[in-house]
């Protein structure tokens, strides 16, 4: 049975893995990713308007992180909604210093408040994706977690599941190897190539536009939309061939 029948049942008979996205789908960390992008960007905000002597609406946890910032790379994610309210800041380099006001100083500043509140609040998983990553193993489905995020390591080990996966391909990857990040289908197609799966023998699972773009932009099998926020039409319409609220959603055959 294929996966886009009204089960939706991923079967080895049409696929041989499954690659998932991390926050959001794995871990519920796009809760401190949403906090720490509205602490950097409320401040930076507030910092501008008194230097352009102009108003500037706080940012919207919901709605920007939604459409500038779910699933991209952190600073392509910074560039994105700088653009969103006519700000141009020069980008800087990788190695700006978290004060500085650049493109790079600016998500370097998002990642040491990231990773303070994960320090302190650690990553809660959603125990439905935990257990339908274990039943896809069981069943001898590659696996794969794909991130924008250069945090990846450490999320996936502070929520103990480093071993659940073949291949890691996150925001470190990204940079060293030069990959586009999504809605560029890189980083999926690379994850693809490390555990030797052809693309249409590979299912996506993504909770991002972003994401979901990228996996119907990079030949998927089949690209599954998680809609934990109410946004399913979004997802549909940027690719999704189905969407569910939970992945207790999904079964295996």
């Amino acid at each position: 049975m294929n996966i886009r029948s009204s089960s939706h049942a991923i079967t080895r008979r049409d696929y041989d893995a499954v690659i998932f996205d991390l926050d959001g789908v794995i871990t519920q960390t796009a809760t401190l990713h949403k906090i720490a992008w509205k602490t950097l960007f409320d401040d930076f905000l507030q910092r501008y308007a008194a230097r352009v002597g102009e108003p500037q609406r706080s940012f919207d946890a919901d709605s920007d992180y939604r459409l500038y910032i779910d699933g991209k790379a952190r600073y392509d994610g910074v560039a994105a909604f700088l653009a969103s309210r006519g700000i141009a800041l020069p980008y800087g380099e990788p190695g700006d210093g978290s004060d500085r006001e650049t493109v790079c100083g600016l998500g370097n500043k998002k990642n040491v408040l990231y990773l303070e509140l994960l320090r302190s609040r650690g990553a809660e998983i959603y125990p439905s994706s935990v257990d339908l990553i274990h039943e896809l193993r069981a069943k001898k489905f590659a696996t794969a977690v794909v991130s924008a995020s250069r945090n990846c390591a450490e999320v996936l080990e502070a929520a103990q599941l480093s071993d659940l996966f073949d291949t890691r391909v996150d925001g470190i990857d990204l940079e060293r190897m030069r990959l586009r990040g999504k809605p560029e289908p890189d980083s999926f197609l690379e994850a693809a190539r490390r555990i030797a799966v052809e693309p249409p023998r590979a299912v996506v699972v993504e909770d991002a536009i972003a994401g979901v773009e990228a996996g119907r932009r990079g030949g998927f099998g089949c690209v599954v939309g998680v809609d934990r926020t109410g946004h399913a039409d979004a997802l549909k319409t940027a690719g999704a061939d189905i969407v569910v609220a939970d992945l207790v959603e999904l079964s295996t055959d």
